[in-house]
């Protein structure tokens, strides 16, 4: 999968627990995905329309009622299903606010190596200065990244590092995700 398509996935917040729990069997029904999920009915619509857009959902022809239609994943909706599935089972609980951030995934998946702001920056083109330092923050807060100081380089530069469950789940989707652009020969 492109870094576009997983930062565009990981842009609504209930895309990804969606997903995984289509994976793992959860009926393709409205009522059942919100129980499996938490999700409010709003968010949960805005979400599936997300992702029927995306072309990772559709609706099952044929079954279920106009009111309460079924879903199921398109083949492509299956390998992304099964990413999100990955990440699910290595994170606990507690742990899904974060994750439901625009931008937690992205960058985590950016830091399979140690890297320095520009770097990271680099490889997620479209995040901004302050949405990258806000993330990289709110994950330093939860041990999910450790930022230390280069003073070797001049001016000193920091570097940033998944640690804890920041590293399970960036060694979990960085094998998944290519930063190789779908419009570019060349990143990195």
């Amino acid at each position: 999968m492109y870094i576009e398509s997983f930062v565009n996935i990981t842009s609504r917040a209930w895309a990804l627990p969606i997903l995984s729990n289509m994976h793992a069997g959860i009926a393709g029904r409205q009522a059942p995905l919100l129980v499996a999920t938490g999700a409010s009915r709003t968010a949960f619509a805005q979400s599936m329309d997300h992702l029927i857009t995306m072309g990772l959902v559709e609706r099952n022809p044929g079954y279920g009622h106009p009111l309460r239609p079924e879903f199921r994943l398109t083949p492509l909706g299956i390998t992304a299903a099964a990413i999100a599935n990955k990440i699910q089972n290595v994170s606990a609980d507690e742990d899904q606010g974060l994750l439901r951030r625009s931008w937690t995934l992205p960058v985590l998946t950016s830091l399979h190596s140690p890297s320095h702001f520009n770097d990271i920056k680099r490889k997620l083109p479209t995040i901004t200065d302050r949405a990258l330092s806000q993330s990289l923050k709110s994950m330093e807060v939860k041990s999910w990244v450790c930022r230390s100081v280069d003073e070797t380089a001049r001016p000193p530069r920091s570097i940033y590092q998944a640690v804890n469950t920041g590293e399970v789940i960036s060694k979990v989707t960085a094998p998944e995700i290519s930063f190789v652009s779908q419009n570019q020969t060349f990143v990195q």
